[in-house]
């Protein structure tokens, strides 16, 4: 059987969690508290990060690139990089966008803040650094809409891995409701065909013991 180690404050680890399912592979999924580093886990990535993919011969695939990549080339009969090498390009920069650049300056800010350390420490969270990533989100939802105002989906006429980057990430952030839909439609109507996809429902499913969710998070008509 297949393992995924996994842990929903991950988004890395959602955004792979959500391409198993679009790629219909059957994986036994592990939560793992990736930051307390335990030696089982330290066993398998000596790097102590998600997110982890385990095959069924045993083989250990770590990383978040290096699972990604794998899960492509093993699994191609879905292609979520696109048909032809410029929209493959085009993916992977938008892709790189969501897990560095929206990471840092939005999902870290926000959800770091608001709900790892809720979890996963005994630090009061940075309000400053919450205001700072509310008023980063509004740039991103800005390029966002821009995007899908020219095209289908962000990367282009089919949905690719950029939709599933940017669907692990804003589903963090709009958990505790800090995604100003409202002032953004083109957006919100992407997210919400995003968010009516099956293998999403894996996402909105997730729930923090310590905070409870916007209304709006698993809502599809929202």
């Amino acid at each position: 059987m297949r393992v995924f180690y996994y842990h929903p404050l991950c988004p890395s680890a959602r955004l792979i969690k959500v391409l198993l399912k679009e790629k219909h592979i059957d994986v036994e999924e592990r939560t793992e508290r990736f930051w307390e580093k335990g030696n089982s886990f330290l066993a398998l990535n000596p790097a102590g990060e998600l997110p982890v993919f385990v095959e069924e011969d045993s083989k250990v695939i770590c990383g978040f690139n290096a699972v990604y990549e794998y899960l492509e080339e093993a699994y191609p009969e879905q292609n979520f990089l696109g048909a032809s090498l410029l929209e493959s390009a085009e993916t992977r920069r938008i892709l790189d966008w969501f897990q560095t650049k929206f990471n840092n300056e939005v999902t870290q800010k926000i959800s770091g803040e608001k709900l790892f350390k809720a979890l996963a420490s005994m630090e009061a969270p940075i309000s400053e650094n919450i205001r700072i990533g509310v008023h980063n989100i509004t740039f991103h939802l800005e390029y966002i809409s821009w995007l899908v105002e020219h095209r289908s989906w962000l990367a282009g006429s089919e949905i690719s891995a950029a939709d599933l980057a940017g669907g692990a990430h804003l589903s963090l952030v709009d958990y505790t409701g800090d995604v100003p839909w409202v002032d953004y439609p083109l957006a919100k109507e992407w997210y919400a065909k995003l968010k009516s996809r099956p293998s999403q429902r894996c996402l909105l499913l997730d729930q923090f013991s310590a905070i409870a969710p916007a209304s709006v998070y698993s809502d599809l008509d929202f």
